[in-house]
């Protein structure tokens, strides 16, 4: 699986989340039951009631498929081989964010979203997040995305709880060159979201 990652640090390196990547794709979104009818990141990307109806191992099917497809579903953080993180990347018009009343569009360009970031335990606070945005960011340009948007929350330094920490901090995006595009009426964790951007 060797490759030019997207992204890079001494330590850490970002990819694609290809079909070769699968099972590592798994470790970061799948649910310890796989029965289980939560998560594969899946809620933001597909309507409410496709997601509701998706069930058990046909999630794990939807999202094996969409690694197959041309455009890879987001992106991977790896130490070394082990996988330690997440960032679920995609053109804004394949997405439910397509027809949110509450994150406004800012303009016609075809921007892409940049929705859900997830840090393994016991790998959190050293950074990963910062390389998976601009992995996720680089990924986007390299499908021909204009700009890159994402929608976190503007909790002005104060702690997120970890179950709603996906949606990313405004100083995250901040760090990563994003740029204040407009508020939202949109809310995560009890703190506000904002729509940040990025051009490519």
């Amino acid at each position: 699986m060797a490759a030019t990652p997207l992204a890079r640090t001494e330590r850490f390196t970002v990819h694609p989340a290809t079909h070769a990547r699968f099972d590592d794709v798994r470790t970061m979104v799948g649910p310890k039951n796989p029965a289980a009818n939560v998560c594969w990141c899946l809620s933001h990307r597909i309507p409410a009631t496709q997601n509701r109806s998706l069930a058990g191992a046909a999630r794990a099917a939807y999202v094996e498929a969409l690694t197959r497809r041309p455009t890879k579903p987001g992106v991977l953080a790896y130490d070394g081989d082990e996988v330690v993180g997440w960032a679920a990347v995609a053109p804004r018009a394949e997405l439910p964010f397509a027809r949110s009343t509450k994150i406004p569009h800012v303009d016609d360009q075809p921007a892409w979203s940049v929705w859900c970031i997830r840090v393994r335990p016991g790998h959190r606070g050293r950074g990963i997040s910062h390389v998976l945005l601009e992995g996720a960011v680089a990924y986007a340009a390299s499908r021909g995305a204009p700009v890159v948007e994402g929608y976190p929350v503007d909790n002005r330094g104060e702690r997120v709880d970890l179950t709603m920490a996906y949606v990313g901090t405004r100083a995250l995006f901040e760090a990563a060159g994003f740029e204040l595009a407009a508020r939202t009426t949109a809310t995560s964790g009890g703190f506000p979201r904002v729509l940040m951007r990025r051009t490519t």
